[in-house]
């Protein structure tokens, strides 16, 4: 069921760029793509920043500090780091692939989009 609930963001992905530029024209697909760009690299370095740093908290709690292994904070910190693997090591780095994928699409698209584009908005 996870590789179904992948699809739908996928298929935005890959039809994105070709609505918008076949719709709204070349300059509006700049706008996505500066958008997906700005707005990726932004969320893909939080969220690489963010696992790294649950990930250290908790190496930090069993070196002994804030109680060490089995206290409270140390539960918390496990439960930050098994949220924090995933961000770091999937989520932001995925970002970077979300972004090339539009790229590379509306670059192999942008003879037909500068021809046929905006056929809504000219």
């Amino acid at each position: 069921t996870t590789l179904f609930r992948s699809i739908l963001p996928g298929a935005m992905v890959i039809f994105t760029p070709l609505v918008v530029g076949f719709l709204f024209g070349k300059n509006a697909l700049a706008g996505v793509l500066a958008g997906a760009l700005v707005s990726g690299v932004q969320m893909a370095i939080s969220s690489s920043n963010t696992g790294g740093a649950w990930d250290n908290a908790k190496k930090y709690i069993e070196s002994g500090k804030l109680g060490g292994k089995h206290s409270p904070p140390h539960a918390a910190a496990v439960i930050g780091d098994t949220v924090g693997d995933p961000l770091k090591d999937t989520s932001g780095p995925s970002l970077n692939i979300l972004i090339k994928l539009m790229a590379i699409i509306s670059l192999v698209f942008a003879g037909a989009i500068n021809e046929h584009g905006g056929l809504i908005v000219s």
